[in-house]
């Protein structure tokens, strides 16, 4: 495969891994996409495609916890978070978890493209079942559960903690909305595996001393709320909170937030949040907002 030195006009910054597309070929149903300077990612042609909230995850968490040395990433999906947070970490070790086989496959081959097999380990399985318990899989046309032995296993040991945990929970409840009939796409709408609390509860437990979580979710006042009840329930202090409006002038439909454990701060700090103005990713005219480009090349995207 050709290694061009520049995409859409900007120079590729970052090593080019000795491994890029050693023996990886794109399937016919698969596309093969540029994320961050020459690292590349697999996804499906029809399936769930990457977006800005996982970039804005990436870059979030990476920003604010910049010296981080061990990385987790919960439903990872395809593994657009992942990979531009290994890009922007290049001395971190990572580990992912994710439930669709089909997902996981694709990020497998991700990390082989970008060279990154030696620190990047992809973990196949349902994050709730951390601690051995029966995890329901997606409900049937009945409405009723099937728990699957699959993911019994736990993926995450007790002990296993990151100085940084990344996470794009789904937004809605299962059967809230108009579900796509692509399970990949559903899953990553819908909770099928999780709510955002159960991303809070897994993060407080696997932070280390002092570490960082961030994450995206709706901003709607029902939703907000969600995301506030899901930290105080996992003992997390959120630290900072940022509004993202996807067109100037129009109100924020998401926010980027970034939490810590209550534990590791002093009593003074745990009550209070650092509202940041919002970032604004489109100007009024339709155009990328100067700020947005400067984010997407501080993530080695071209403006």
């Amino acid at each position: 495969m050709n290694r061009e030195s520049h995409f859409k006009g900007r120079a590729k910054p970052g090593p080019i891994a000795p491994a890029l597309s050693a023996g990886v070929i794109v399937e016919p149903h698969e596309t093969l996409d540029a994320i961050s300077g020459h690292f590349r990612l697999f996804q499906l042609r029809d399936g769930h495609r990457f977006s800005t909230d996982d970039l804005l995850v990436a870059w979030y968490g990476t920003s604010w916890c910049p010296t981080a040395r061990t990385v987790l990433d919960l439903g990872s999906g395809v593994g657009t978070v992942g990979m531009i947070c290994a890009w922007r970490l290049p001395g971190a070790r990572f580990v992912t978890v994710e439930a669709q086989p089909e997902s996981v496959s694709l990020a497998r081959k991700s990390a082989s493209f970008n060279g990154l097999t030696d620190r990047y380990e992809i973990r196949e399985g349902d994050f709730r079942s951390e601690h051995g318990q029966l995890c329901p899989r997606e409900s049937d046309s009945a409405g009723a559960e099937h728990a699957d032995p699959a993911i019994r296993a736990p993926v995450l040991r007790a002990d296993e903690t990151f100085d940084l945990i990344t996470g794009s929970p789904p937004y809605f409840p299962h059967g809230a909305g108009v579900e796509s009939e692509h399970p990949q796409r559903l899953a990553c709408r819908f909770e099928l595996r999780g709510t955002v609390a159960d991303y809070c509860a897994t993060a407080a437990r696997h932070l280390a001393a002092g570490g960082f979580f961030a994450c995206v979710f709706p901003i709607e006042p029902a939703q907000l709320a969600r995301v506030h009840t899901g930290a105080k329930a996992a003992d997390l202090v959120i630290v900072r909170q940022r509004p993202v409006i996807f067109r100037e002038g129009e109100p924020p439909l998401v926010a980027l937030f970034g939490m810590m454990r209550a534990e590791d701060l002093p009593d003074w700090f745990r009550g209070q949040t650092w509202q940041e103005p919002p970032l604004i990713i489109r100007t009024r005219a339709g155009a990328v907002h100067p700020e947005y480009s400067a984010v997407k090349l501080a993530i080695g995207f071209p403006p």
